[in-house]
């Protein structure tokens, strides 16, 4: 499927003009496409423990995980704020945010606040009506 199947006639994306490809689930501009997953890391190298978390008012930020919690791309987890918690989306896990941490200039041995858990359904419940 090529992106004639998505484009307005002129060969651009119908929608939200944001001119991104087809290969990506919609135009939301905090969405990530995760060209490295599926590949396998090499044989005694842990997965990566920083993840990129995504908030409903238009913000990402990087938290460290607990290597007890098996995370991936779309889970709902509660992250350590100020004041509290809040309650994101995961949006990239694994080599990738290595990457993105990079690209930012942030170092992965820089204090970063961590991912405390799953929220509840009370608690998710909470955030949709937020």
């Amino acid at each position: 499927m090529g992106c004639s199947s998505c484009s307005n006639g002129n060969g651009t994306p119908a929608g939200c003009k944001n001119n991104g490809s087809c290969g990506v689930s919609g135009c939301n501009k905090l969405e990530v496409f995760d060209w490295l997953a599926g590949m396998q890391l090499p044989q005694g190298q842990r997965i990566f423990d920083v993840v990129e978390v995504r908030f409903k008012n238009d913000r990402k930020g990087y938290f460290r995980a607990s290597g007890s919690l098996e995370l991936h791309t779309g889970d709902l987890v509660k992250v350590e704020s100020s004041p509290g918690y809040d309650i994101g989306i995961v949006s990239v896990v694994g080599e990738l945010v290595k990457l993105q941490l990079k690209r930012k200039d942030i170092k992965d041995n820089h204090e970063l606040k961590r991912i405390t858990g799953r929220p509840s359904q009370e608690e998710i419940d909470r955030w949709h009506k937020a």
